[in-house]
């Protein structure tokens, strides 16, 4: 007998649920730096051509060889995004190709041939052609990575939330109104919580090797450029990533009320009047339908999630067992993702603050937290992709479509047997590209010079 044969089809699914959250969590990470540094390289360009300050001029060139590194290491693993995606959801493409793949076939005609085709002049055209033709690759290449989010995040987003579509007779998704489909109720909320996590994401990671930097050299002037330019961007992004994140989980609430069930840790629904209480930590027990050494504060809860002091939302308890999601995974995932996010905001007024007092540059204390924090918003993504693709399990398509369902038959020896090809394939292939990488930024930008520069004083 054949090996699907004998297949355990829980453990099957099992381990392609664990090889798409390797490959997903890997190139995740990398699709997101390469959008914040391509909007970082683009800004940074065009205030060069505004003001034609060396410093700038500098950092582009130091950040565009880092650019191209990420852009290399993130084509291979959406290579081997594409290789699982075939072997082990079948069922799934079978179920959802006619919706989901014309949604990828425009981010690869769009988006990828406008990145491609333009970014040949940005790495190698700055002493080529003129400077703002340069300047217009460098947009192209931006603009190219915001249309890849675009329809990546539209195809993902319709999963949650399915619009404009029919099921023919062999439970195959037809397209009915391509309008609602790309525009799906959960789009707006989830493009915009994404792009917000690419650009925080990087610009920790640009203050963390800014304070590294400067902890090395202080009177470095593009190392100190770098650094505030990032904070500044953190002061920024920060408060408006958790506006729209709130946003965003109100929206959640009233599509998928289950996973904010899960994010709360709500196995029943509290008294009328008790209001919902901020759960700082728990044991989720799934078995039992409770939670253990349950810490938390009364109504706090209430406030974020419905904005009144006394609002409660649908406990777990109130729906079928079989589609309840993991709450441990989602519940954890959840608190990691908002304590980042505060340390971030308190990282980015710290900045202000110091900023003010004319002293941001002499604080080593934040240098040094910035060194700590570097991976900080790239972390909460991923935290935060956790809560949102565990958080709809048992489904694909919401509601709709098992996952269990989705899955192609192939035993679950030859996914593990792939999944450690996958990860040798990555320890190689990212091991060597973290070496590149930490040895492109272990010298900042100009490292030669020193001393007081006209273009960024101690307090900017």
């Amino acid at each position: 007998m054949s090996l699907i044969e004998h297949a355990d089809p829980a453990a099957a699914l099992l381990a392609a649920r664990a090889q798409f959250a390797i490959t997903i969590g890997f190139h995740i990470v990398l699709a997101a730096f390469s959008i914040g540094l391509a909007q970082w390289l683009m800004a940074l360009e065009a205030w060069w051509l505004w003001r034609r300050q060396p410093a700038v001029l500098a950092l582009y060139r130091y950040w565009l060889k880092v650019f191209a590194l990420t852009v290399a290491a993130g084509t291979a693993s959406g290579l081997v995004m594409e290789y699982q995606f075939g072997l082990n959801w079948a069922r799934l493409s079978l179920a959802v190709g006619e919706i989901i793949g014309p949604l990828m076939l425009y981010e690869v005609l769009v988006a990828f041939f406008l990145e491609a085709g333009f970014l040949g002049v940005m790495l190698f055209g700055q002493n080529k052609v003129g400077p703002k033709l340069h300047f217009f690759a460098t947009c192209a290449v931006a603009l190219g990575s915001l249309i890849s989010a675009f329809w990546i995040i539209s195809a993902n987003s319709w999963m949650h939330t399915p619009a404009g579509y029919a099921i023919d007779g062999q439970g195959r998704f037809v397209a009915e109104d391509w309008w609602a489909i790309v525009f799906n109720p959960s789009f707006p909320y989830r493009l915009a919580h994404m792009l917000l996590a690419a650009l925080l994401g990087t610009a920790t990671w640009v203050a963390g090797v800014g304070g590294w930097q400067l902890l090395r050299s202080l009177g470095n002037p593009r190392a100190r450029l770098q650094y505030s330019l990032a904070l500044w961007a953190i002061a920024v992004l920060a408060p408006l990533q958790i506006l729209v994140g709130d946003l965003h989980g109100r929206h959640t609430l009233q599509v998928q009320p289950i996973k904010v069930a899960a994010i709360e840790g709500t196995w029943r629904r509290p008294a009328a009047g008790a209001g919902e209480p901020l759960r700082l930590f728990a044991v989720p027990d799934m078995e039992h339908r409770r939670n253990h050494h349950e810490v938390a504060i009364p109504r706090i809860g209430s406030l974020y999630l419905t904005h009144d002091l006394s609002g409660t939302i649908a406990a777990l308890d109130e729906f079928p067992a079989q589609d309840l999601p993991p709450v441990p995974p989602v519940f954890y995932a959840f608190r990691i993702m908002v304590g980042l996010g505060l340390l971030m905001l308190a990282q980015g007024i710290a900045a202000l603050v110091l900023r003010w007092r004319g002293r941001l540059l002499s604080a080593r204390w934040l240098q040094r937290a910035s060194v700590v924090l570097a991976p900080a918003g790239f972390v909460a993504m991923l935290s935060g992709w956790v809560v949102t693709e565990v958080g709809r399990q048992p489904f694909t398509v919401y509601g709709l479509l098992r996952t269990a369902d989705s899955v192609s038959p192939v035993a679950a020896q030859t996914v593990i047997v792939s999944t450690a090809a996958i990860l040798l394939f990555y320890l190689l292939i990212f091991g060597f590209g973290l070496w590149l990488l930490l040895r492109l930024l272990r010298e900042p930008p100009g490292a030669g010079e020193s001393g007081p520069h006209p273009e960024i004083g101690e307090g900017r």
